[in-house]
C-alpha cells in the first residue's frame, strides 16, 4: 500500500468515528437513554460519545502523516500543519487541516466544560458541526490518489463521504424537528440534568 493510499484510508477512517460521534450527540440532546429503548445497553453513551471524539481527532490528525515519506508527492511538516502551500490540491488540503483544529478545539475544550460553564461550552461544541462540514467537503473535493482529477462522485470512496454526509444530514434535520415539537422535553432542569441509564460521575449532559 502506498502513502497516499495509507492516508486516505486514514482518512475514511476518520470520517467515519466523526460521523458516529455526531450522531451519539445528537441522540444526548435528545435526552435518548439506551436502558430504556433499544438495545437496552446499560453503557454510559456519554463516554462512548467523548471516546469517538478522541479515537476520531488521533485519526485525522495522523491521516495526513504518511504524505511525509511519499515518493510521488512528498510533503514536508510544514505543508502537513498548515498545507496553503502544498504540493497537490492546497486549497482542498487546507480546508481539511481547518476541520483538523476545529475538531481539536471541541475535543479538548470537553476536558474543561465545568470549568468554561454550560453556555460558553456549549458555543463551542457547535463548532463540531462546522469541522463535520469542512471534514465532508475536504473528503469529496480532495483526489485519494492525488493527481487533481475532476472530482468522480460514483467513486467507491467518495460514494462513502456521500453516505456519510446524508446520514448527519438527515440526523440532525430529524433533531431539529424533534426540538421544535417537543421543546418541552428538551428543556433543562435540575431533573433532566442526568438521565437514567448514563453514568453519572459528574457528567453534565447539557
Amino acid at each position: 500500500m502506498s502513502a497516499i493510499a495509507l492516508s486516505a484510508d486514514a482518512g475514511l477512517v476518520a470520517l467515519a468515528l466523526l460521523t458516529v460521534n455526531i450522531l451519539l450527540g445528537l441522540l444526548i440532546s435528545v435526552r435518548y437513554d439506551p436502558l430504556r429503548s433499544w438495545p437496552h445497553w446499560r453503557g454510559d453513551i456519554f463516554d462512548l460519545h467523548n471516546w469517538t471524539g478522541y479515537v476520531a481527532l488521533a485519526a485525522a490528525a495522523l491521516h495526513p502523516l504518511p504524505l511525509l515519506v511519499s515518493q510521488r508527492v512528498p510533503f514536508t511538516w510544514t505543508q502537513i500543519l498548515w498545507p496553503a502551500h502544498a504540493p497537490q490540491q492546497p486549497n482542498a488540503n487546507l480546508i481539511g487541516a481547518v476541520s483538523l483544529y476545529l475538531v481539536a478545539v471541541v475535543v479538548l475544550t470537553s476536558y474543561f466544560r465545568v470549568t468554561l460553564g454550560r453556555r460558553r461550552w456549549k458555543l463551542l461544541h457547535f463548532a463540531s458541526y462546522g469541522a463535520a462540514a469542512l471534514f465532508f467537503l475536504h473528503s469529496l473535493l480532495l483526489d485519494p490518489e492525488m493527481l487533481n482529477r475532476s472530482i468522480d462522485w460514483l467513486d467507491a470512496e467518495k460514494v462513502f463521504v456521500e453516505i456519510c454526509f446524508l446520514i448527519v444530514l438527515v440526523a440532525t434535520l430529524a433533531r431539529w424537528q424533534y426540538g421544535q415539537r417537543h421543546p418541552q422535553r428538551l428543556r433543562v432542569t435540575p431533573a433532566s440534568r442526568y438521565i437514567p441509564g448514563f453514568s453519572r460521575r459528574g457528567h453534565d449532559l447539557d
